[in-house]
């Protein structure tokens, strides 16, 4: 049976993108017995590229092909400007984490890395490499999502929250249309532009990866 182009970037990904959505930070964060130290790095961090990623949903509801590859998008982008948002917010507050105390703390360099790559795509690559991007990050984190769904604990909003927002029917239907689009590109555009997916797909699996690293480093 034929591979879909997301499923040929994926195999290239290799033991890496089971790396990610095998990290042990998703099995702590369900079963709700994570550092509060990591959990309040890696929401700062996270944090901090929103802005990037709605610039590069954006650029991909721009770039899609027709009113109908745009209109999903669209509705995708507003539960990521409201409800993901609001969540963050919430867990600053619970976390005693205010403005000022967020200001004072630095950028990694992987976060730099990240809105770099997001910005980068959006404003000078194709509408495959916009895609290979945001498909990683959401087809990663919907897989480690259903992954751990069957383990959450349902005690602290600060954990299953973030559990509930990357699974379910209409997380699972975001994903099917971004790869959907992705592999409607892989059928129209030629041996270049995939190597450009697929360097744009490396790029983003190896900061997942590296995230999830980065938020229990020291």
């Amino acid at each position: 049976m034929t591979k879909t182009f997301t499923e040929e970037l994926r195999a290239a990904a290799g033991d890496q993108w089971d790396r990610v959505i095998n990290h042990r930070f998703t099995t702590e964060l369900a079963r709700g017995d994570i550092d509060r130290n990591v959990l309040k790095k890696y929401l700062i961090q996270d944090h901090r590229f929103l802005d990037a990623f709605v610039v590069l949903l954006a650029s991909a509801i721009a770039k899609a092909r027709d009113l109908d590859d745009r209109i999903p998008g669209c509705q995708f982008l507003g539960l990521i400007t409201g409800k993901e948002n609001t969540y963050f917010e919430r867990c600053f507050v619970e976390l005693g984490c205010g403005k000022e105390e967020r200001a004072k703390i630095p950028d990694e360099d992987v976060t730099k890395g990240f809105a770099n790559l997001m910005r980068e795509v959006s404003y000078k690559g194709t509408l495959g490499e916009i895609l290979s991007v945001l498909v990683v990050a959401e087809w990663s984190y919907q897989s480690w999502g259903e992954k751990v769904l069957p383990i959450t604990n349902r005690d602290d909003f600060l954990t299953y929250e973030w559990v509930d927002l990357h699974s379910g029917d209409y997380f699972r239907d975001v994903v099917s249309y971004l790869r959907g689009l992705l592999d409607k590109e892989g059928t129209l555009i030629d041996d270049e532009g995939k190597e450009k997916c697929k360097a744009a797909f490396l790029r983003a699996i190896q900061l997942e990866e590296d995230f999830f690293e980065m938020a229990y480093a020291a």
